[in-house]
């Protein structure tokens, strides 16, 4: 098969794709007979391939997939004008204490943000599937620890939690959930939930994602959260409000 035969069963995979795909899932488009070397060449010429278009081919975290480009959110929000459901702002904070210091406990996220965690957040969080346990601490009691998932990374375009951003810089720490889709005008208050989580410190390791309740003061402070559908453009996620 001919370089170009082989970017058009590629391309033609990762558009019918209805999730990411890796480089071992792939190769058995071809009975391994190309390399993994050799498909990671195509897919960056891929890549340029579709560089004018207003769709773009990322790899994430679970693999390989086509998604809108993010200048075109604006219009394609227009075929789904309804607001989606909404996430706290403690939610949030939850979520950005676990990115940048998991894996942590419930305990751990109390500290930081001074309140009790809300079992009903972190519920949210894993059937979002954004947050998992992925074991338990050595202590008194043995603690379920948290950290942030696959899906998560995949959310966010991330490939890993290394190229989540140092938060020394509310710009950066902006930008950061604005990619998760947060409504304009809000990205200010999720940059604050995130400094509040790690000032300065660049994620470490991957994990799973949770969250707790709301400070008394954070009751009527909601923040939209919209994530990548089967073709990468932003859709709504599901929220609820703190309890």
């Amino acid at each position: 098969m001919n370089t170009v035969e082989a970017k058009r069963v590629l391309e033609t995979a990762l558009i019918c794709a209805p999730q990411p795909v890796t480089v071992r899932e792939l190769r058995g488009l071809f009975d391994d007979a190309l390399g993994a070397d050799t498909l990671k060449t195509l897919l960056l010429e891929l890549q340029q391939d579709w560089a004018p278009s207003g769709v773009e081919l990322v790899q994430v975290a679970s693999g390989w997939r086509f998604q809108s480009r993010p200048e075109m959110r604006e219009y394609l929000d227009r075929l789904h004008p309804e607001k989606p459901p909404r996430y706290t702002r403690a939610a949030l904070e939850t979520l950005a204490i676990i990115a940048y210091r998991q894996p942590v406990t419930r305990g751990d996220i109390e500290d930081v943000r001074g309140v009790t965690v809300n079992s009903l957040i972190i519920k949210q969080l894993e059937d979002r599937g954004w947050v998992e346990v992925i074991g338990h601490r050595e202590t008194v009691g043995r603690p379920a620890l948290f950290a942030t998932t696959r899906q998560f990374l995949d959310d966010l375009g991330l490939q890993s939690l290394d190229q989540l951003p140092v938060l020394d810089d509310p710009v950066v720490q902006a930008n950061m959930f604005d990619a998760l889709g947060l409504a304009e005008g809000e990205g200010t208050e999720a940059a604050e939930a995130a400094a509040v989580a790690a000032p300065g410190e660049p994620a470490a390791r991957s994990g799973a994602a949770a969250q707790d309740g709301a400070a008394p003061d954070d009751a009527g402070a909601l923040t939209t959260l919209q994530v990548d559908g089967a073709e990468g453009s932003p859709t709504a996620a599901t929220g609820t409000q703190d309890e």
